[in-house]
């Protein structure tokens, strides 16, 4: 490349990131504008099977999350919810998820105790996930995933008690679940990852010194969707431990990003008995990839979330879903 092509990238280089900033509101308002078709739908009809749909919310992302919610609990046909209040939940919003999501128990994050781990980054939510799977299945759901298929593969974890993973990409599917010292030498061939970096790769890359690292194990995952099966053995002093483990390799400040959150499901669920790998092609984060033709749940990982229509249709699609059949339903 010549010395005036390689200028000509560096001088447009920052208005294509503003052209694409302002595309991102674009789409973002025309999904909200979407997603306000699910006020329109059916409400929920909780059920008390011992199967408990969790999530953590704000007022911002209420939309989202009756499209996120009411699209998988259709298609899953099982669950009450429990949902964690950031804080911003007005009385207008309690009203609608009251009437939507079959009177659902709302819990201030305020009032929950994180203990010796991390505040923030959604660790009041594995917390208490963790709490509750004492008694119930308990499934994690972020309000910015849309279900557009059958879930047989939910179904079947549930009626197994067992947990599932919904995998980081397809190439955490090709080597599954790895003892840690196998998880570093296919993923940070060169070693650990020097600050600064993202917390993920800070942690993941010094597991070779975790302690008794090839008795544990690991997998790139996604803690936006995840099934801990009832009883299991991973809870909050598990939780704990590994917490206290990480923030000695990586140190407090690094750990104590968003992030740490994620990685400590990840290795909780790696490292139950029996946790269940879901296929990528039929539940997976979406990347940029084409859509699958089996396609059932997708998360649509801030990344890319309105880097093109694609959130928009899913979306649309779910929402046609509900409406037909509401239609079909006999009154």
């Amino acid at each position: 490349m010549t010395p005036p092509a390689r200028l000509q990238r560096l001088v447009c280089a920052p208005a294509k990131r503003i052209a694409d900033r302002l595309l991102s509101g674009i789409r973002m308002r025309q999904h909200l504008r979407e997603a306000r078709r699910i006020l329109d739908t059916p409400p929920i009809m909780a059920r008390q099977d011992g199967v408990v749909l969790l999530s953590m919310i704000g007022s911002r992302v209420l939309l989202p999350y009756l499209v996120a919610i009411k699209s998988f609990h259709h298609h899953l046909g099982m669950g009450r919810i429990v949902l964690i209040d950031d804080g911003t939940l007005t009385a207008a919003d309690r009203a609608i998820l009251d009437h939507h999501c079959g009177s659902p128990e709302i819990v201030p994050i305020a009032t929950l105790d994180t203990g010796a781990c991390p505040r923030g980054g959604t660790w009041e939510r594995l917390l208490m996930l963790l709490d509750r799977r004492a008694r119930d299945y308990v499934i994690q759901l972020d309000s910015d995933t849309v279900t557009i298929g059958d879930v047989p593969e939910i179904r079947a974890a549930i009626a197994a008690n067992r947990n599932f993973i919904l995998l980081g990409d397809p190439a955490s599917e090709a080597v599954g679940i790895q003892s840690l010292p196998d998880f570093v030498a296919w993923k940070y061939p060169g070693g650990p990852i020097p600050a600064p970096a993202h917390m993920q790769a800070l942690i993941e890359s010094r597991y070779g010194d975790y302690p008794d690292a090839a008795r544990h194990r690991y997998v790139r995952a996604s803690s936006g969707f995840a099934g801990f099966a009832r009883g299991g053995p991973g809870d909050r002093a598990e939780a704990t431990t590994f917490s206290r483990h990480a923030e000695h390799l990586v140190g407090q400040p690094v750990w104590w990003r968003w992030g740490s959150e994620q990685v400590t499901s990840n290795f909780l669920l790696a490292n139950e008995p029996g946790s269940r790998l879901l296929p990528y092609a039929r539940y997976y984060n979406y990347w940029l990839q084409p859509a699958s033709d089996d396609a059932r749940f997708i998360h649509f990982v801030g990344t890319h979330r309105y880097s093109d229509q694609s959130y928009i249709r899913a979306t649309r699609r779910a929402i046609d879903t509900l409406t037909a059949a509401a239609r079909r339903s006999p009154a």
